[in-house]
This record gives structure tokens, C-alpha cells and sequence, in this order.
């Protein structure tokens, strides 16, 4: 009897040590409330916000919140303190207000999440068609080939969506090349309204320019042709980023090293978190793979986010620590 109640006291205190164990190892947030993450429209950032989401909320016992809204406009919010995270921040774009939201010490830009670059592009058949039109300057003779269907008498540029910050480079540049008398700048009502737009012209073979990023599924899928601007110039390009700019030249898109902005008061509050979001490196490889996978697929955000911890396993592993990558990866 003596044997048996002391291997009883001896099973019960190990369920208890493997409960202690267990609670030990349940994540716990190191805040106690929703983070918040900027929802800027387009298909990278959107990817990189549902990624970072599932490893807090399945790695780290975090919950968060998505915040809808403009670069500019959520940018302001995290100055505010309104959101925590923006997962992609272009600097080079929005280089003035970059400046002074991070000269304010409200925000700060940690990592470097991939390199992004933009440009003006025409499908491959257009230049086939058109051999003489290699430079952005060479569309001046060509604005019939891209009529505007509400004003025939200029050609149409597919700029970007209303409301995004790369709107005030576009219609720098096309002053600066001197296109404003013979193109329109238009701006769709959304991303997905200009991909639309542009997926549709390319389908039927007909010629469009227009303005695009990389990395995304639209300019790795499609056969295009980036037309030829002047080499970068710092000081040219800082003027093309300012909506004041009286006397725009032009000049190269500047390369974007893409950060991740984070509210500074929140970044301290939550360094395991920073931690985090400091190694979040995308390949280009993976992102053009998973952003690739998304358009072919037609498939949803989530959709992605899934195939990507699916197959890019040795990517994201590396971002976090084994005991957190081992409860994300039960959670799949």
C-alpha cells in the first residue's frame, strides 16, 4: 500500500512538473491588447502583413488587427500611435515625410524586408510594334497608340491609384518629360482597378504604358518592357517626390531598400516583438515565387500566406527562434 501511494505522489508530481513545462512554454503577448498593422492596398504588403500576423499570433500568443488606409494617411498613424506596424515602407518614395516622421522619434524603420524598384512599362508587342519608342521621352510621338478614351486627342498613362504617394512622382515626371500637353495621368480608383485595367489591355493585345512596382505577380507575369528614364539623380528626385515641385527634371525611379516602420513607443514596449520584425527578409526568389503562386492561381491573401509557410519553410524559420517556429508550425 505504502509502494502504491508513493508511485501515486510520484505520477501526480510529474502530471504536475509536465503541466508547469507546458504552461512554460505557452506564449505569452508582451502586450495585452490588439497590435495593429497598417492594411495599405497591394498585394506585397498585404502578403507581409498576413505573414507577420500568423507568426505573432501563433508564435508569440499575440492578437492583432489590421488597420485600413493610405501611405501617407497611415504613415500619420503611426506617428500617432493609431498603428503599431507598417510591414512595407518604401523611404525613397515618400522621402520628405519619411524624413520627419523618423526625425520626430515617434517611428523608426528596422530591417530591410526586400529591395523594391518601379518603372514605366509597355507590354512586349508594343515594342515590337513600336521599335523607336525605348525611352519614356519617345511616348510624345506616340500618344495615338495609347489614346484616352474620355479625351482622344492624348494618349492615357495608367498611372497610380488615387491617394497613393508614387501619384505626386508620376505626374512630377510627366511634367518633367515634358508629356502633360499630350498624356493623361490616370488614376484608378484601386489597386486592383489598375491591374484590371492593365491585365484586360495586355489580354487583347492592345498597347498600354503604364506605371508599375516590382516585386509583383503583374510585372513577373507579363512579358513587358520598362522604358528608359535618365539616370538617378538625388536632387531631381527629391523635388519629384514633393508635391510643390515647381520645376521637376527628370530622372531614374531611386531604388527602395523596403524597411518595416514601427511606432517607437510601441517598438520599446515590445522588443521581443522588434526582435522579430528585425530579421524579416524576404529573397526575391520567395516573394516572386508566392506572389507569382497568387496570381496564377487567382487565389486570396490567406491563400498565399498558407502556401508560403508551406513552402518556404528555411525563410521564415530563420526569422524567429525554434520554440516559436515550432508553434507556428503546429498551427499550420
Amino acid at each position: 500500500m505504502k509502494g502504491v501511494l508513493s508511485r501515486g505522489v510520484a505520477a501526480l508530481a510529474l502530471s504536475l512538473a509536465a503541466l508547469s513545462a507546458h504552461a512554460a512554454q505557452a506564449p505569452t503577448c508582451e502586450v495585452d491588447r490588439p497590435i495593429k498593422f497598417s492594411g495599405l492596398n497591394w498585394e506585397s504588403n498585404l502578403l507581409m502583413a498576413g505573414i507577420e500576423r500568423f507568426i505573432l499570433e501563433k508564435g508569440y500568443g499575440c492578437k492583432t488587427q489590421v488597420e485600413q488606409g493610405e501611405t501617407l494617411a497611415m504613415l500619420a498613424a503611426l506617428q500617432r500611435g493609431d498603428v503599431d506596424i507598417t510591414p512595407e515602407v518604401w523611404p525613397g518614395q515618400i522621402e520628405g515625410a519619411w524624413e520627419k516622421a523618423t526625425g520626430s522619434g515617434k517611428v523608426i524603420g528596422v530591417g530591410h524586408v526586400f529591395d523594391a524598384g518601379e518603372g514605366w512599362y509597355i507590354p512586349r508587342y508594343t515594342a515590337e510594334k513600336f521599335p523607336d519608342l525605348k525611352k519614356a521621352s519617345d511616348l510624345v510621338r506616340h500618344k495615338d497608340a495609347f489614346r484616352d478614351p474620355e479625351d482622344p486627342k492624348r494618349g492615357r498613362i495608367f498611372g497610380c491609384p488615387a491617394g497613393w504617394a508614387c501619384g505626386t512622382l508620376n505626374e512630377n515626371l510627366m511634367k518633367a518629360l515634358k508629356l502633360q500637353d499630350d498624356f493623361v495621368m490616370f488614376a484608378p480608383g484601386a489597386g486592383a482597378a489598375q491591374k484590371a485595367a492593365i491585365v484586360s489591355a495586355y489580354k487583347r493585345k492592345r498597347d498600354v504604358v503604364f506605371y508599375y512596382w516590382t516585386p509583383t505577380a503583374l510585372v513577373g507575369g507579363l512579358d513587358l518592357v520598362k522604358l528608359e528614364l535618365p539616370p538617378f539623380d538625388q536632387k531631381a528626385y527629391t523635388c519629384m517626390t514633393d508635391p510643390k515641385c515647381t520645376d521637376p527634371v527628370a530622372t531614374e525611379f531611386k531604388p527602395n531598400p523596403v524597411v518595416t516602420g514601427m511606432n517607437a513607443a510601441f517598438a520599446q514596449q515590445a522588443p521581443q516583438v522588434k526582435a522579430f520584425i528585425e530579421k524579416v527578409n524576404m529573397p526575391a526568389p520567395v516573394i516572386d515565387d508566392t506572389l507569382g503562386w497568387l496570381e496564377k492561381q487567382s487565389a486570396e491573401i490567406d491563400d498565399a500566406v498558407a502556401y508560403f509557410f508551406k513552402t518556404h519553410g528555411d525563410t521564415w524559420k530563420a526569422w524567429v527562434s525554434p520554440d516559436v517556429a515550432a508553434r507556428v508550425s503546429a498551427a499550420l
